[in-house]
């Protein structure tokens, strides 16, 4: 039987790099044999990364994808549709960073809404877009990749401990946290789970394993869990490595 129909059909956005959480997402969801969609923002990025997990054996299908167009999503959509009827994950893993350092007082609105148009809206359309091929599901998921830098009370990285992440990138995602929170509100019952993870600090550049960041793979394995849940997991809520975070 083909693994299409007894497998999950699993999507990831934000695929841009062979270094990043994305990419290693895909390989750890595909080694658990599953179909898995690797996005980037556009097909010429998508194919390398993809034809690397390939070459490992792994089933992984290149998509083009940009979360902050409706379009491109809509014909994303479709193809997804065309060829295989529904999904089953949802992985929305891309996301843009402001300035190191940036503060709410003088951050540039441009870079700001910039910010807010990947980390926010771009996860707000590609869950609108996709939910059509979830409900066709039999026990959907959702992850949004979140950070403790949105969080109030993360002891680390919270919105109030002076990290230097920037002010943009750690309110859009509380924004994320709060948008999980009340979609998965909305889903209750459906048979969809929806929920947020912070993958830690990764070590995503070079040099940041010497700053503390600890290897990709640990970072993705929380979010995979999060993928993964069974059918009486939990919804709504936000997570780092299996173990709810407050926010």
């Amino acid at each position: 039987m083909n693994s299409q129909e007894n497998m999950p059909i699993a999507l990831v956005t934000g695929v841009g790099r062979a270094e990043g959480i994305g990419f290693e997402l895909c390989r750890q969801l595909a080694a658990r044999g599953m179909t898995v969609l690797l996005t980037a923002r556009t097909h010429a990025r998508a194919q390398p990364l993809a034809d690397m997990l390939i070459a490992e054996g792994l089933d992984v299908r290149p998509f083009a994808l940009d979360v902050t167009a409706d379009e491109p999503i809509q014909h994303t959509v479709a193809a997804v549709a065309a060829e295989f009827g529904r999904l089953d994950i949802l992985v929305n893993n891309a996301a843009a960073t402001g300035p190191f350092g940036e503060k709410p007082s003088d951050a540039d609105l441009q870079t700001v809404a910039h910010v807010m148009a990947v980390n926010l809206y771009g996860v707000w359309r590609t869950c609108q877009a996709f939910l059509p091929l979830l409900r066709k599901s039999r026990s959907a998921r959702i992850v949004n990749v979140s950070s403790g830098v949105g969080s109030h009370d993360d002891p680390l990285f919270g919105l109030t401990r002076g990290n230097k992440m920037g002010s943009s990138y750690g309110v859009s995602k509380a924004a994320v946290n709060a948008f999980t929170a009340t979609l998965a509100e909305e889903l209750k019952g459906s048979g969809i789970l929806v929920n947020a993870v912070c993958p830690g600090f990764t070590a995503t550049f070079p040099g940041a394993e010497a700053m503390g960041a600890r290897p990709v793979s640990e970072g993705a394995a929380g979010i995979v869990w999060a993928a993964t849940l069974p059918d009486d997991g939990p919804t709504g809520g936000f997570f780092r490595d299996g173990q709810k975070l407050p926010w």
